[in-house]
Formats: structure tokens, C-alpha cells, sequence
């Protein structure tokens, strides 16, 4: 029987330590994968439905397909349950756009314009991914969209891919991301090509 040399002997001890510790590790990572497989898109939306109203700024960065360079604009949302959404651009100009129940207002400076979103159901699916994802309401969601979840609740993904053809000449999909109850970004894929992520920092309620 041939002896083993000491650098030899040594390799062994090393690697038979590595096999145990690499057991071990996974032993500890395998309950938090099976935790984040049952994260599921009910529990997502039950998490959601908590937040009754809050605040935020955003940055929102458009890529348009005639322009040599992203356009980029930020301000702060706000949101209160169940319906009333405001987006208030402050840069590089001001805009106020309020949602409603049913009714669209856009001010840009004296100009007002005010729409019934019925009379424009793209519109109207478009702001119904977001309030409806603000409120954690499911069944509105799926009114226009087929929803899938990627992730965990520590780091969650949801993608809205349109139900409706005429939606889908509009908007090839949508994702949205965050954590827990909180929506950190909103990512847009038009049909045309031109896209747009808004990234979203919670603020304290005034």
C-alpha cells in the first residue's frame, strides 16, 4: 500500500472540510429558497393592500426612438386608497397630473385638460396597472393583464403583460419591482419601441 505524503494528506483534509462545509451551506440555503418559491402574487397583493396612502419622489428616465438621448423628469407621487393618484412633475417642467376615480386633469401651467377615462381604455388600463398595483387589487389587474411574480418578498418582480390586443398595439408590457409593500420602480416597453423606467424613493407622510 502506498503512503500518502503529507501535502497530500493535507489536500484531502481540505477538500473533505470543503464538501462538509458546502452541505452545511446549503442546508442553510435550501428553507429560504422553499420560503421564496411560496411567495405568491395573492400574498404580494394582500401585502399591498396594507398601504392606504402614501408619498414618494421619482425619477423618471424615457427613451424615445427620435431622440439621440433619454429624456428624464422628476417630482413626487402621491397615492390614496382606492383611486386617487397624483404625479407631480417639478423638472424639468411643472405638470400635475391627478387621477380620480373615472376622471384624468393635466395642468401645464395655464393649460388644463381634463379627460373621462372611459373614452380612452388604453389610457385607462395603463393608469389601472398602477393604482391597481398600489392597492393590491388583483382582480382589477387582471381586467387588461395576464400577471406573473419573479422573487421573493424581500425583492419581488411583477410583470403585466396586456390581455387585450388593442393594448397590446400600445404597450408590450410592464414591470414592476420592489420590496415588501413598497413599489421601487416601474419599468415600461411600449410597442414602438420607446421605453421608460421610473425609479420610486418612499417619503415620510407629511
Amino acid at each position: 500500500m502506498m503512503a500518502l505524503s503529507v501535502p497530500t494528506i493535507f489536500t484531502l483534509r481540505v477538500m473533505r472540510y470543503m464538501r462538509v462545509a458546502l452541505a452545511l451551506l446549503l442546508t442553510l440555503l435550501l428553507p429560504a429558497v422553499s420560503h421564496a418559491a411560496d411567495w405568491t402574487i395573492d400574498q404580494l397583493m394582500h401585502s399591498l393592500a396594507q398601504t392606504r396612502s402614501g408619498r414618494a419622489s421619482f425619477v423618471e428616465t424615457k427613451s424615445i426612438a427620435m431622440l439621440d438621448k433619454p429624456v428624464e423628469s422628476s417630482g413626487e407621487l402621491f397615492y390614496s386608497a382606492p383611486d386617487h393618484l397624483e404625479k407631480r412633475t417639478l423638472k424639468p417642467k411643472p405638470e400635475l397630473m391627478t387621477v380620480d376615480g373615472d376622471t384624468l386633469l393635466l395642468e401645464r401651467g395655464r393649460q388644463k385638460y381634463r379627460l373621462q377615462l372611459q373614452a380612452y381604455p388604453e389610457l385607462a388600463a395603463f393608469i389601472g396597472s398602477i393604482r391597481g398595483t398600489l392597492a393590491g387589487d388583483r382582480k382589477a389587474l387582471e381586467r387588461n393583464y395576464r400577471l406573473s411574480l419573479d422573487g421573493s418578498a424581500a425583492h419581488w418582480t411583477l410583470q403585466l403583460l396586456p390581455a387585450d390586443e388593442k393594448m397590446l398595439a400600445v404597450i408590450e408590457r410592464i414591470l414592476i419591482a420592489g420590496e415588501h409593500d413598497t413599489v421601487l420602480s416601474i419599468a415600461i416597453t411600449q410597442a414602438d419601441g420607446d421605453s421608460s423606467v421610473m425609479r420610486i424613493e418612499k417619503l415620510a407622510q407629511p
